[in-house]
């Protein structure tokens, strides 16, 4: 629920992605879009062939060279994974190819399983050469899985992009992670409306509107990659302590910040912090704002002198914080 005038879409990194304009600027798409396809191409793990399977499949036996980008994006996620490591880990690819959430074959591992994976999750096992841009996994078997961070950062570079090219306003829309450049001219106070989806609405129903000006806004949600078994929901968030999917009072997470890369960071943290501690972490960084949407059906909005959120849904009530 964005207003603007020109918007451009194409379907990459297995989601619709588009870009909202208010003046049309067909070099600064086209350069946007070219972008985008050589760095889904670098970091995914969804392909036979990128930079990041190349690590992977040379885990346990030989480091491997990588363009700089995508080591400072590796650097920049092992760090993040050994400060936060209890919620968030750039080494949890065997966990996510054992349970296939989202993927055909979708199951409950075995306990033996889970805990053969567990073993090679260790973001200490990453070896980094910064002079030399290569990255080595020390164990067979391990594997980097950048999906929780390379929207973020893709986000990022596109910001960058229209501004070389002198777009200062518009909507980036990488489903799920959005930035709102600069200020809308269809809102009187110049917020750009975006809206949050209601957690398992089928027809896409809001549970409200976010209303910023220059700032991204990510939500990481139990309802965007799940199945259900014997009556319980498995989803695609994983605790990197126990192997399974974590279980909390949280259905979303939604970061509104000033970069891309920390809505994806803090949204996976936040979730696997749950909202009291998460609640105590924001309260010490008033740049960072999160709305949490819970199962008993409260909003708890923190630090919302960053937006304005309208809600939508008479099922929820809102809690300030």
């Amino acid at each position: 629920m964005v207003n603007a005038n020109y918007e451009y879409t194409q379907h990459l990194m297995g989601t619709t992605v588009s870009l909202m304009l208010l003046e049309p600027n067909e070099t600064a798409v086209q350069s946007v879009f070219e972008t985008i396809k050589i760095l889904e191409y670098k970091l995914t793990v969804n392909r036979p062939l990128s930079e990041v399977m190349s690590i992977n499949l040379a885990a346990g036996q030989h480091p491997v060279t990588v363009s700089r980008p995508v080591f400072s994006l590796i650097e920049q996620a092992q760090k993040v994974s050994l400060h936060f490591n209890s919620c968030f880990n750039l080494a949890i690819g065997p966990l996510v190819k054992l349970w296939k959430i989202g993927f055909q074959g979708d199951q409950v591992p075995s306990v033996k399983l889970i805990k053969q994976q567990l073993l090679l999750t260790d973001p200490k096992n990453i070896e980094l050469d910064a002079n030399k841009h290569t990255v080595f996994l020390k164990k067979t078997g391990m594997e980097i899985d950048l999906g929780a961070i390379a929207k973020g950062y893709i986000a990022d570079v596109i910001k960058s992009i229209l501004l070389q090219y002198q777009v200062y306003k518009g909507i980036i829309n990488l489903g799920g992670n959005v930035f709102a450049l600069g200020s809308s001219l269809t809102d009187d106070n110049g917020y750009w409306h975006i809206g949050l989806r209601k957690p398992f609405s089928t027809d896409d129903k809001l549970s409200g509107v976010i209303k910023v000006i220059n700032k991204s806004v990510v939500t990481s949600g139990i309802y965007e990659r799940f199945f259900i078994q014997n009556g319980h929901l498995y989803h695609h968030i994983f605790d990197p302590q126990t192997g399974y999917p974590l279980d909390n009072e949280l259905e979303s997470v939604t970061v509104i910040s000033d970069s891309s890369l920390e809505g994806d960071i803090y949204s996976t943290v936040f979730y696997g912090w749950g909202l009291d501690k998460s609640r105590e972490y924001l309260q010490k960084h008033p740049n960072l704002s999160a709305i949490f949407l819970l199962k008993n059906k409260t909003i708890a909005l923190v630090n919302p002198n960053n937006f304005i959120f309208q809600k939508s849904d008479k099922q929820y009530t809102i809690k300030l914080n």
